[in-house]
C-alpha cells in the first residue's frame, strides 16, 4: 500500500509574529495533530496568489482542509455593504492575500476535483467561492438566544446541531445530532447553489454543509463545518469521525494506491 495521504492545510495570517514580528503564517497544532491521528500527513498551504504555483501545491497532494481565523471581506460578496456593518467584520492584517489566495485555491480544489474539508472560515470560504454570502455579525443581523461566539469555551460543547438524516455528515458520525464548540460572529446566509444545509443549530444557524445530490459529482467529498471539530476529537468518537473519513476519502483517490 503506498504512503499516507497528503493533506494541504491553509493557514491563518498574524500581523507580527513571535519571531521577528513580521506578517506571519499562523496553524493551530490541533488541526494537524486531527489528520496525523487519522493517518494523514498535512501539508501548510505557503503563503502564495500566484495561480500557477497554487494549482501545482493543489496538484501534488490527495486533499485539502480549509481552517479558521479572521473574516473574510465582507466587501467581496457583498459591495456597497454600510460602514457600520462592515466595521464589524475582522479582517486579515495582510490587505486581503488570504482571502484572495483561498479563493483561488477553492477554483482549483474544483477544477482538480480533491476532497475537501473546511472548518469554520472555511466554511465561510467555500460558500462565498461557489457563489454564496454570509451574514456579516449575527449579534447585528440575526440575534438570537445562542451566544455563538464563546471563545472561552472553545474546547467544549456548547450547543447542539441537528443533522439531516442521510446526509453524509450524519452517516460518517452516526448521529442525529452533534455537540458543537461556537466560535464565531459570522455565518452562512445565502447558501451557494451547489450546495445543501446539513446541520443547523437550534436557532437555525447554518453549522454543516456539503455537495446536494444533483452536484455530487463536482468532489469526491466535501464537508464543511460551522464549529471546530479538531479541537473536540480527543473526546468525542463522532468528531474524529469527520476527519478519519476525510483522510480515507483522500487515501482512496491516490493514483498510487
Amino acid at each position: 500500500m503506498a504512503g499516507h495521504p497528503l493533506i494541504l492545510v491553509t493557514a491563518d495570517t498574524q500581523q507580527k509574529g513571535v519571531e521577528m514580528q513580521d506578517v506571519s503564517s499562523s496553524l493551530s497544532e490541533r488541526y494537524q495533530e486531527a489528520i496525523l491521528q487519522a493517518r494523514g500527513i498535512p501539508v501548510i498551504m505557503p503563503s502564495t496568489e500566484n495561480q500557477e504555483l497554487i494549482a501545482e501545491c493543489v496538484g501534488r497532494v490527495d486533499g485539502v482542509m480549509l481552517t479558521g481565523g479572521d473574516d473574510l471581506n465582507p466587501r467581496i460578496y457583498q459591495p456597497g455593504i454600510p460602514a457600520d456593518l462592515e466595521k464589524r467584520a475582522s479582517l486579515t492584517p495582510d490587505g486581503g492575500r488570504r482571502d484572495l489566495r483561498e479563493l483561488l485555491l477553492m477554483q482549483e480544489i474544483m477544477r482538480q476535483q480533491k476532497p475537501l474539508l473546511a472548518i469554520c472560515r472555511g466554511h465561510q470560504v467555500l460558500n462565498v467561492a461557489l457563489g454564496g454570502t454570509l451574514i456579516v455579525d449575527l449579534p447585528t443581523q440575526a440575534p438570537g438566544p445562542i451566544n455563538h461566539k464563546q471563545m472561552e469555551r472553545r474546547l467544549e460543547v456548547v450547543h447542539e446541531a441537528r443533522l439531516t438524516p442521510d446526509s453524509l455528515l450524519a452517516k460518517i458520525t452516526g448521529k442525529p445530532t452533534l455537540g458543537v464548540n461556537s466560535t464565531h460572529h459570522q455565518a452562512v446566509a445565502c447558501v451557494a447553489p451547489p450546495l445543501c444545509v446539513v446541520a443547523r443549530s437550534p436557532d437555525g444557524v447554518v453549522e454543516g454543509m456539503e455537495l446536494s445530490k444533483r452536484a455530487a459529482h463536482l468532489l469526491p467529498f466535501l464537508i464543511s463545518v460551522q464549529f471546530h471539530p479538531e479541537r473536540l476529537v480527543d473526546r468525542y468518537a463522532e468528531h474524529r469521525a469527520i476527519f478519519r473519513a476525510f483522510v480515507l476519502a483522500c487515501a482512496n483517490g491516490k493514483k498510487d494506491l
